[in-house]
């Protein structure tokens, strides 16, 4: 009895995961405890990092929070961190937990308001490179204003609508007469794999220009990211001091990013440059015709709740009435009422895609208590600080913007910006060059760290999502697509620090 009880918790660790996974999870979490009697907790800190960091880069293989939360647990038992420790972390970033609980749920409510907007866009933009141009503009005004995570679970729900649409047609559940346009009787349930294949490339390559587009323009203004708004309250900036301060490097960012979206369109370089195929768009037009023919009274009235209850949004989060989570609260709240969803489990699906990802969040928040109690940056924030001043804003921006792509970016500008005020507090360095450095460090934590997963939240929830294992968007096809976004926002950004404050 005893070893079949054995064989089944074998079987079931970490469910359908593949079997070298699971004995390189049993692994890590057999090396932790020897590493850090042998190499001491400031090594096994790093260890830790790159084991969690194989866990989101294996995401489409296995859900992180398990094998990462396995790891998490670990280095609290190992007391590398203290669970008081992950608490203040969690409250620290309590405000973009609720944004995770409540702003997605309710983009999940104004889901059929956005597949009509945004597929009369898709059937309407013939051009694939203005229709990347377009959502990568959209994606980083946006978040300007509002904030990157909802910009991205905006273009999710959008990107989830068509493959749904599409599926249907794949299923055979839909649209019959416009397969036989197209395939042979025996292909009717299964589209074309060239045609899906050219979808997924597709979305692919939308997704991305707008997960960048978000850090484009989530680095201009004090309420584009959360660390803007922490950099500013420590620099005692408002929204028109901080704008200013930081067009000498966002604007040219920002001209540069564009630019290199359409040039990866035109020469389809590191898989860019994708076109809707032709029966995918014609079964878009038909969706698209068909919807309108069908829409009655109660559906319009509802697109109408809901182009009321996106006015409320966006008027929200511009003005800042209230945390963002809050003002997400408030359109599930207006919409379901308004839309007569009563039954508790309809509401229920809304919050389906988020809290998976919040409960992995507060997982990566453990590692980076682990960072924080084991002083793993410790040594290179201190490195940078001991070079000669006029060399300290082009390297912080570069520290800034390394430490970045593996950790979060918040955490990196919290550790950073406390060390320059307590400088300028102790008169080592004076008031203009606080602020040089100030920009540094938004600039680094912003910029350079689309280059991985781990670096922004807005590109983490994107990959583990629903529509990332869709359209095969892995971990390492997200590294290489944002490779050239990249070496241009990072190399633009670093000449402008250097050369422009």
């Amino acid at each position: 009895m005893q070893s079949t009880m054995t064989g089944a918790l074998a079987r079931n660790f970490l469910g359908q995961a593949p079997n070298w996974y699971k004995q390189t999870i049993l692994a890590f979490l057999v090396f932790n405890p020897v590493a850090l009697w042998a190499l001491g907790p400031y090594l096994t800190g790093w260890i830790l990092i790159a084991q969690f960091i194989f866990t989101l880069a294996m995401a489409l293989k296995c859900y992180p929070l398990l094998p990462g939360g396995l790891l998490a647990i670990e280095a609290l038992v190992l007391k590398m961190a203290t669970p008081e420790a992950l608490y203040a972390e969690v409250a620290l970033n309590l405000p973009v937990i609720l944004l995770l609980m409540f702003m997605v749920a309710g983009i999940y409510f104004m889901k059929s308001l956005l597949l009509v907007l945004f597929t009369q866009i898709m059937v309407t933009v013939r051009s694939k490179y203005l229709l990347a141009l377009l959502f990568n503009i959209t994606a980083a005004v946006l978040s300007a204003f509002l904030d990157a995570l909802t910009v991205t679970a905006v273009i999710i729900t959008v990107a989830v609508g068509f493959f749904s649409v599409y599926h249907k047609v794949a299923s055979g559940k839909g649209y019959h007469h416009l397969e036989h346009n197209f395939y042979s009787d025996s292909q009717v349930v299964e589209l074309h794999r060239e045609d899906l294949e050219g979808f997924r490339a597709f979305l692919r390559s939308l997704l991305m220009h707008s997960a960048v587009g978000t850090a484009m323009g989530g680095v201009c203004t004090l309420v584009g990211e959360p660390q803007n708004l922490l950099i500013a309250k420590t620099a005692g900036w408002d929204f028109k001091e901080f704008f200013l301060l930081m067009a000498p490097v966002s604007m040219p960012v920002l001209v540069a990013g564009l630019l290199t979206c359409v040039a990866l369109e035109k020469l389809q370089w590191f898989g860019y440059g994708a076109k809707l195929p032709r029966p995918v768009r014609l079964v878009l037009e038909e969706f698209a015709a068909s919807e309108k023919a069908k829409r009655g009274p109660n559906q319009r009235a509802a697109l109408v709740v809901q182009a009321v209850a996106a006015s409320l949004l966006v008027l929200g989060l511009a003005f800042h009435v209230a945390e963002v989570g809050l003002i997400g609260l408030l359109v599930i709240i207006v919409i379901a009422s308004f839309n007569g969803v009563t039954d508790e489990h309809q509401i229920g699906k809304a919050f389906q895609e988020a809290l998976p990802f919040t409960s992995l969040l507060v997982v990566f928040f453990a590692i980076v208590a682990v960072i924080h109690q084991q002083h793993l940056f410790t040594p290179i924030i201190h490195a940078v600080l001991e070079l000669p001043i006029e060399q300290q804003p082009g390297m912080f921006f570069l520290a800034n913007g390394l430490l970045s792509m593996i950790s979060d970016n918040v955490f990196v500008a919290t550790v950073y910006i406390s060390e320059v005020k307590q400088s300028l507090d102790a008169g080592s360095i004076d008031q203009a060059h606080f602020e040089r450095l100030a920009v540094a460090i938004n600039t680094g934590t912003n910029l350079p760290s689309v280059a991985t997963p781990n670096g922004q939240a807005a590109f983490l929830f994107l990959l583990t999502s629903t529509i990332a294992p869709l359209v095969r968007l892995s971990y390492g096809r997200m590294v290489v697509m944002a490779l050239p976004y990249t070496l241009v926002l990072g190399g633009v950004g670093l000449t402008a620090v250097v050369y422009a404050l």
